[in-house]
């Protein structure tokens, strides 16, 4: 069985760097609501906002798709040097970006185009060679009656956590795992609620459709039960940590769309943080946020664009690497390794260079290639 898991982790691990897609219904909002801007994060909006079903749901009008293409996406991530895609499924608001059969607040029924965007994604995610994954919000659900967060709408008292598990939660994961065709993994998110047994059923859930699939983190609270660990939103570690780790990250400040944020982080501040994490033997998601009509903002293009410039003439150092052999960090910049190969990256020229404690003689040194620079 352990070794199996370690088959079953080794694309993951050889991987390093994913795409994160936020795109659902919370799109079409755009971040306001009643006409003002509302701070926070676009995703949230709903809670924060408390908005009741019966007028969230009135977004899908205005995601329209018209220029939506799974193609596009799927060449932008492999263009950027990513090896997967996590897919939000279906958000904490509970709307499903597929065509889900047992409930029909989803993208095929409530929006005009009806296509199933899940769907053509994963087709065009693995026709480009790239590994399919889903993002599914397991215990938030604010339109169903049972599951945690939606208070506004319906009775705290009157909830029975159970009946979503055992409904909507688990038959909608049985479609993405049975009716899309090979899910690499299930990225669950926010388990507050849930019990230790309850994250654990829904695990085995999840592998007994698929074996070889894995479970993020945050399939519970304090991320013992998944299959490797995931750092907070945009959260970097100070030092190594013990086990397979993630960082899902933002190119701006905002996960959904919101056309206010321009705050837009430059590729090498980007490429600086993917080093970091890859000294650390960790994995980076970085996610862009489409906007409701389908389009990928230019400023996400542009920027995955010029990271996957540089990828590809250094992924030697980036694909499959493990952290670094020492316990701390060099001014000068970060270090990884395979095997018995050190690879240095640079964050600013040396005129001398000097690595104590080695313990073996070095057969050789070189750089990748000149046009390796950030």
């Amino acid at each position: 069985m352990e070794d199996s898991m370690k088959d079953s982790m080794k694309w993951w691990l050889d991987s390093r760097f994913g795409m994160f897609i936020h795109f659902g219904i919370f799109a079409a909002s755009e971040g306001k609501w009643k006409g003002q801007e509302s701070p926070g994060l676009v995703e949230w909006m709903q809670c924060r906002e408390q908005i009741p079903v019966a007028q969230y749901r009135k977004f899908a009008e205005k995601l329209t798709l018209e220029n939506f293409r799974a193609e596009e996406y799927a060449s932008l991530a492999k263009a950027a040097g990513m090896k997967y895609v996590v897919f939000t499924a279906k958000h904490h608001d509970g709307f499903a970006m597929y065509d889900s059969k047992c409930s029909d607040y989803n993208v095929v029924k409530m929006c005009l185009p009806h296509r199933d965007v899940a769907r053509e994604l994963a087709d065009a995610v693995r026709k480009a060679g790239l590994k399919m994954c889903f993002y599914y919000s397991q215990a938030l659900d604010w339109e169903d009656p049972d599951a945690f967060g939606n208070t506004w709408d319906f009775q705290e008292e009157q909830k029975v956590y159970r009946r979503f598990l055992d409904g909507k939660c688990k038959t909608q994961l049985k479609e993405l795992l049975t009716e899309y065709g090979e899910i690499s993994l299930i990225w669950f998110d926010m388990p507050k609620g849930m019990t230790v047994d309850e994250s654990l059923e829904l695990k085995a859930y999840v592998k007994q459709f698929q074996p070889d699939c894995l479970v993020s983190g945050r399939v519970n609270m304090n991320q013992t039960i998944g299959d490797y660990g995931s750092m907070g939103d945009n959260e970097f570690p100070s030092g190594k940590l013990p086990g397979h780790w993630e960082t899902p990250a933002t190119l701006n400040n905002t996960w959904g769309y919101r056309p206010s944020d321009h705050n837009w982080k430059t590729p090498e501040e980007l490429l600086r943080l993917l080093i970091e994490l890859l000294s650390k033997g960790m994995n980076y998601l970085l996610n862009i946020g489409p906007m409701p009509d389908g389009r990928i903002p230019q400023e996400s293009v542009e920027i995955l664009t010029e990271m996957g410039r540089w990828i590809a003439v250094n992924k030697e150092a980036v694909y499959g690497t493990q952290a670094t052999p020492y316990e701390f960090d060099y001014p000068w910049g970060r270090i990884s390794r395979k095997e018995n190969v050190l690879y240095l990256y640079l964050f600013e020229h040396m005129e001398k260079l000097e690595l104590p404690g080695l313990e073996n003689r070095v057969k050789s040194a070189s750089l990748l290639t000149e046009a390796g620079r950030i």
